[in-house]
């Protein structure tokens, strides 16, 4: 092996294909009701889009699409997020559109929540509007950002002159 007459062998060669795996996954993707999860110790920066379900247990900066969107008491998440179902534990910077939406006690929002349901346990805290929301949501819709606000000139008239809501 370390004689001085033997030539550094060669690399293997490459599989030609790699092994399959053996874990069950439906041509739609992963089993339904297993979340892909963000941990305490992740940061992001950018959006993130699911069809499936998403828990977030550490920090995200940026819009958030998902079927169902879970908010852990130990993270924090400054953007929009549009699901189907959306259940806060922790902070939220940013408007909240989903068809249910579960505040818990320990729920901390700074946004505005659009909504058709809406649970909200004693001791959350909510510092924005609460708007039902007439048509149903479904993960097609992508997060936008809420439209900038028209600044006022203190007539009550936009810069443009005309009335603003």
């Amino acid at each position: 092996m370390f004689s001085k007459g033997s030539k550094p062998s060669e690399a293997p060669p490459l599989p030609e294909s790699l092994p399959q795996s053996s874990a069950p996954v439906s041509e739609k993707g992963p089993r339904p009701g297993v979340p892909s999860i963000i941990s305490a110790d992740l940061k992001i920066v950018g959006d993130l889009n699911s069809n499936g379900d998403l828990q977030i247990d550490g920090a995200v900066e940026g819009n958030i699409t998902s079927r169902s969107l879970t908010i852990g008491e130990s993270a924090v998440v400054r953007g929009v997020l549009v699901a189907e179902t959306v259940r806060i534990y922790g902070s939220v910077i940013g408007e909240v559109r989903a068809n249910s939406v579960i505040l818990s006690k320990t729920a901390r929002v700074e946004g505005d929540i659009v909504h058709q349901s809406l649970t909200m346990e004693a001791g959350a805290d909510l510092v924005g509007k609460l708007s039902r929301l007439d048509a149903k949501i479904g993960t097609s819709q992508p997060a936008e950002p809420a439209a900038a606000a028209v600044k006022s000139n203190g007539t009550g008239l936009g810069k443009t002159g005309t009335q603003s809501a």
